[in-house]
């Protein structure tokens, strides 16, 4: 694979500017800040330009022309990413390549229960462009406000709702890419059923941008629910958690839409420092449990089947106390607090994070097991897990000691993902779930990914980005 070129020459910029004009290609310093940095303020780039283009072509003209001169593109969606994927490296080789513009709706087909939507869509407007047409585009996350689609994809994000829909891969139908030759490949079809060969779009979706630029997708749509039930519950210990759903999966069955857990410290910390939030609960609880049903009958049998988990929860002794949702805005405020534990975080200090996934029937042993191994190797420390226990997706973050200064804390990063992924490894789990592997898990594929899994891997990329131009130095 041909090294991409150490540097930008002004010519160089002039000709990508010149392919968007001069009002979309970004070169001040202060113009270019927000687009070099990412939500957790681990990762920091440089670059000279970059690049907002309005249309398949003229993303297409970009890629021909750095393909041409190997220039290194970082194509970025929202840039909510959580692992340094959609970042440039310090070199200033690379431009970056905003799909924010292409942001066209281009069919909702309700018939086919299905839409076809640009990168640069955010994921809100088009759960929004679904439920105008009376269907459910189902990703859900809570960064749904600012993240697009063409990222989602790229990272094969999940959610809160995967236990029924599943990962971003999965309401795929059809993609189109921009390749590394500057082709376009055409896959937006709907079809349900094509067993012709190779299933090229799965290529794309969770590489992070390494393979090709994502322009559009086919997506799925869903009969929208006639009713929702929504509960929130304290239990003892994620035992009880995982027991609560194992009963409430029987019960339901792909009615149960949406199973979370948390800890006690995640909801003291929404109810500290987020306006508007309170304990929906008289007494304090170890952990809690939030959980939806979706019905496509009425909001009468989403609530009888809430009532029916609930009730038999607590004649088992799962549950030891709950409310169940009234309105819209009740459910609305309960998933406030759910939504809410990534943001608070900070407010605390310092935060090591980990999204991670085991075995279901294993997240209360990694729980277990993570909080004190944790406890021993730094008393102190505040565990704040929570996640998708249904899917056995958890986010298993600490917060540093109270005592302890943020910096020194953080500077253990690495001593403790090592801590949390032994375990996971131990349960044969995954270090990332849901968030990719970007820059930050690079290094940790070896360990959870076989040599020939990682040698297919590098062959795929040779073959579709033979001369490295596609967000390099990432995932590989």
């Amino acid at each position: 694979m041909n090294a991409p070129s150490p540097s930008l020459a002004s010519d160089l910029i002039d000709r990508f500017a010149a392919i968007v004009g001069p009002g979309y290609a970004l070169r001040g310093a202060q113009e270019i800040v927000p687009f070099l940095t990412e939500p957790r303020d681990l990762f920091h780039g440089r670059t000279s330009l970059v690049l907002r283009p309005g249309s398949v072509e003229e993303v297409a003209a970009i890629v021909r022309l750095a393909n041409e001169t190997r220039t290194p593109i970082v194509p970025q969606g929202g840039n909510t990413g959580l692992v340094g994927g959609q970042v440039p490296d310090a070199s200033g080789a690379a431009i970056i390549v905003s799909l924010s513009r292409l942001n066209r709706v281009r069919k909702v087909d309700p018939g086919a229960d299905a839409m076809i939507v640009e990168a640069g869509v955010i994921l809100a407007d088009a759960q929004a462009a679904a439920a105008k047409a009376d269907r459910l585009f189902p990703l859900s996350l809570a960064a749904e406000g600012s993240a697009q689609i063409g990222g989602n994809l790229s990272t094969n994000a999940g959610g809160t709702a995967v236990l029924a829909y599943g990962n971003s891969r999965d309401l795929v139908l059809g993609l189109e890419v921009v390749l590394a030759s500057g082709e376009v490949w055409n896959g937006l079809r709907t079809l349900r059923k094509d067993n012709t060969g190779y299933d090229l779009k799965n290529l794309f979706i969770g590489a992070e941008g390494t393979l090709g630029i994502i322009t559009a997708a086919a997506l799925k749509l869903f009969p929208r629910p006639r009713g929702v039930g929504t509960a929130f519950v304290g239990v003892a210990d994620p035992d009880a958690a995982l027991a609560l759903f194992h009963r409430a999966r029987a019960k339901a069955g792909q009615s149960l839409t949406s199973f979370e857990i948390m800890s006690r410290l995640c909801v003291d910390f929404v109810f500290r420092h987020l306006p508007g939030t309170r304990d929906p609960l008289t007494g304090r609880h170890n952990w809690y449990v939030l959980f939806e049903i979706s019905s496509g009958s009425s909001d009468a049998d989403a609530r009888a089947l809430v009532e029916a988990i609930f009730a038999e929860g607590a004649g088992a002794g799962l549950i030891e106390d709950g409310v169940l949702a009234e309105t819209i805005e009740q459910a609305r405020a309960l998933w406030h607090i759910r939504h809410g534990i990534p943001d608070v975080q900070k407010f605390e200090g310092g935060s090591i994070k980990h999204d991670v996934s085991v075995p279901v029937a294993a997240v209360p042993e990694l729980l277990r097991r993570g909080i004190a191994r944790m406890a021993e190797f730094m008393p102190g420390a505040r565990p704040v897990p929570f996640g998708h226990i249904g899917d056995g997706n958890m986010h298993f973050n600490f917060t540093q000691p109270p005592d302890m200064d943020k910096q020194a804390f953080l500077a253990r990063w690495q001593d403790v993902n090592a801590l949390i992924h032994e375990i996971v490894g131990e349960l044969g789990g995954s270090v990332s779930a849901e968030h990719g592997i970007g820059q930050l898990k690079r290094a940790l594929l070896p360990q959870f990914k076989s040599q020939v899994e990682l040698e297919m891997m590098r062959k795929i990329k040779a073959a579709l980005d033979p001369n490295g131009i596609f967000n390099p130095g990432k995932v590989l």
